[in-house]
């Protein structure tokens, strides 16, 4: 499955890299549109011509991040769901080795690596840029105690716990509605695997190489287990305090930090204004302190 918002050209990168893999057996390909204008139609179209797999197009014009991947849930027919952004890149074998780690390990949700593909033009604070849109992990393949998001992944459709619906819609505009199925899915007992060698690189849009975008996202990633844990049912306030403390003593350390490297103007300064963003975040989660990444102007 592709969700995807008014960005054609990257979305048929995408795709393409789908209709490229070495095994496409008993596979769909999923794009769900959510550009109220339905601006991937055409590329939809097109690309369906001679496809070697059934391409389904789906058009949700309510936006939100949750809705675009319901949308695609409500339409996919498999019993395994595999995930890919439409600013991401398929390597020829990455369904392959998806299926094959999910099917040696039994797992309810199989994770790969993301790497970043940057423009040659971006030089300032390139090697942290190439690390935020990138997704690291084991270098080796095998179960995992934890959970990535949706972007490179493969999950077993009745592991969720509303196959139809399982993403929360409170999560359309803040994102990490895949964080918290994921969080959910590991409460209930799932079991998580990681595909080391099953690759997708990441081709961020020229907006989004900036500090203001990527600092406001740590905060917003900051956010989300003290997030996660009010939004439980019921919710987990304990949580939410520890949380919030954890960031409240991760601010006074990265403060300091971050206030020395800018004072020596060193390298990697931004690591710890990241570090920080992401501290903060985990204090500052409720109410007018919510980070909108979705479902706003294209």
């Amino acid at each position: 499955m592709i969700p995807t918002r008014a960005r054609p050209e990257s979305l048929e990168r995408a795709v393409r890299s789908v209709l490229a893999q070495t095994r496409l057996d008993a596979a769909e390909l999923v794009i769900v549109d959510n550009d109220p204008a339905g601006s991937a139609r055409h590329v939809a179209a097109r690309l369906a011509e001679g496809a070697p797999l059934p391409l389904i197009y789906v058009h949700e014009p309510e936006p939100g991040v949750a809705n675009a991947r319901n949308a695609g849930m409500a339409r996919a027919r498999g019993g395994l769901i595999a995930f890919l952004d439409d600013d991401e890149e398929a390597a020829g074998d990455w369904l392959e080795r998806l299926r094959a780690a999910q099917a040696l390990y039994d797992a309810d949700a199989v994770f790969g690596p993301v790497q970043t593909r940057l423009p040659g033009g971006v030089t300032r604070h390139r090697a942290y840029f190439e690390r935020f849109f990138a997704r690291l992990g084991p270098t080796e393949s095998g179960p995992v105690d934890r959970h990535w998001g949706c972007g490179n992944s493969l999950v077993r459709r009745v592991a969720m716990p509303d196959p139809e619906r399982p993403f929360a819609a409170e999560r359309n505009r803040i994102g990490g509605e895949d964080d918290l199925l994921f969080g959910r899915m590991g409460d209930a007992g799932a079991r998580f695997a990681w595909a080391a060698d099953a690759v997708v690189w990441e081709h961020p849009e020229p907006a989004r190489i900036t500090l203001g975008y990527t600092l406001k996202r740590a905060f917003a990633y900051g956010q989300g287990p003290s997030a996660a844990s009010a939004a439980a049912s019921p919710p987990r306030w304990h949580g939410v305090l520890w949380w919030m403390g954890v960031g409240a003593a991760q601010s006074a350390v990265f403060a300091l930090e971050a206030a020395w490297k800018l004072l020596l103007w060193r390298a990697d300064r931004v690591f710890a204004l990241h570090r920080l963003a992401g501290a903060l975040g985990k204090i500052f989660w409720w109410g007018p302190f919510k980070v909108s990444f979705y479902g706003g102007p294209a």
